[in-house]
């Protein structure tokens, strides 16, 4: 993979506000704007596959379980690298579902995933699904980059309106310059819940983030995101597949800390 060329925006179908608290706690540096009625963007700063060797679909497939898990709205993560695209959705508790198109166009993912895709943003199982399929058949005139620009302007009848200058295909670093100028883009930090053990724990815990370090709130999401991925470890591990797996490992690592940061604020 040519890391250069690869990029990632994460939908999350939610308002900045509701999104804020979820992205702060992956501790990444992200840019956070609005994209339409009742939809945010995130842009990753790309280091993970940029100065690692993370391919950039299973960084934010991690990334993506990890802000939906615990949520009332889905997050749809949309990627590409040298030589595929793809998306990945996460809702909730459930498996995530993906799909792939080779660098010239070519599908390579299931029908299915087409249709879960569907009925998990609350689509029509009909006609939504209808105008979906044409994007699991073979069309020479359409490359990777097509297919998620045609996603992207799909999903405008459920509201979303990416800010121009922010399209899927992109180099990470130029969509983080046209993030960051767009009005109501904010930088998030990443001040997650190991920040804030070794730095001033009740200035953060009366912050925005403060229910969501400490407190019933705080236990709930911990739990949710230690049994959502001991859930998709186990599922990864029966398929062998690394890219889950890892996404797995962040949940449980997340999860974990979660609760114990709880633990040790509750014995102060």
């Amino acid at each position: 993979m040519n890391a250069t060329s690869a990029g990632a925006l994460l939908l999350c179908r939610a308002e900045p506000a509701a999104v804020r608290p979820a992205a702060q706690l992956l501790r990444e540096r992200l840019l956070l704007a609005p994209a339409g009625r009742n939809w945010s963007v995130l842009v990753p700063e790309g280091k993970r596959w940029l100065d690692g060797d993370h391919p950039v679909d299973r960084v934010v497939a991690g990334w993506a379980t990890a802000l939906a898990v615990g949520a009332d709205w889905p997050v749809l993560a949309l990627w590409w690298d040298a030589d595929r695209a793809g998306y990945t959705l996460a809702a909730g508790f459930r498996s995530p579902v993906g799909y792939i198109w080779l660098a010239d166009g070519t599908p390579a993912g299931e029908d299915e995933a087409m249709r879960t895709f569907a009925a998990r943003l609350g689509l029509d199982p009909v006609l939504d699904v209808q105008a979906l399929e044409p994007m699991t058949r073979q069309a020479p005139e359409a490359d990777a980059r097509g297919r998620l620009l045609a996603l992207a302007e799909f999903l405008t009848r459920t509201g979303l309106r990416l800010p121009a200058g922010l399209a899927p295909g992109e180099p990470a670093d130029r969509l983080r310059e046209v993030a960051r100028i767009r009005p109501g883009a904010e930088q998030i930090e990443g001040a997650g819940r190991r920040d804030a053990v070794w730095t001033e724990p009740d200035v953060v815990e009366d912050g925005p983030l403060g229910p969501w370090l400490c407190g019933p709130r705080a236990r709930a999401l911990g739990a949710a995101q230690l049994a959502a991925g001991v859930s998709l470890a186990l599922w990864a591990a029966r398929r062998r597949s690394g890219g889950w797996a890892f996404a797995g490992a962040l949940l449980i690592a997340h999860g974990a800390l979660g609760l114990a940061y709880d633990r040790l604020r509750a014995q102060d």
